[in-house]
């Protein structure tokens, strides 16, 4: 993401507008909803977690503890009950 002067690509009364509200700082101003990609589809990291997650189901019914799993995957205890009861 780079910077962009506002008085570069905004109209004047658009830009007096939002200097009402705030003025002399940076403005994070995010994608419309439909333009907006859900998480993980652009890279391979959901898909890594999900068989993860599986993996660590798998383990668990196959006699694995909850401290094992904890040390092997280095997740909480909390997390690690997430995914089993999930």
């Amino acid at each position: 993401m780079s910077y962009v002067n506002g008085k570069e690509i905004l109209p004047d009364n658009i830009l007096s507008e939002v200097q009402k509200y705030y003025s002399g700082g940076l403005i994070y101003i995010p994608l419309q909803a439909e333009k907006r990609c859900r998480w993980g589809t652009r890279t391979s990291t959901k898909k890594l977690l999900e068989k993860r997650n599986q993996e660590i189901c798998h383990k668990k019914n196959n006699g694995a503890s909850i401290k094992e799993l904890m040390e092997e995957y280095h997740l909480s205890y909390d997390t690690i009950k997430k995914i089993i009861y999930r």
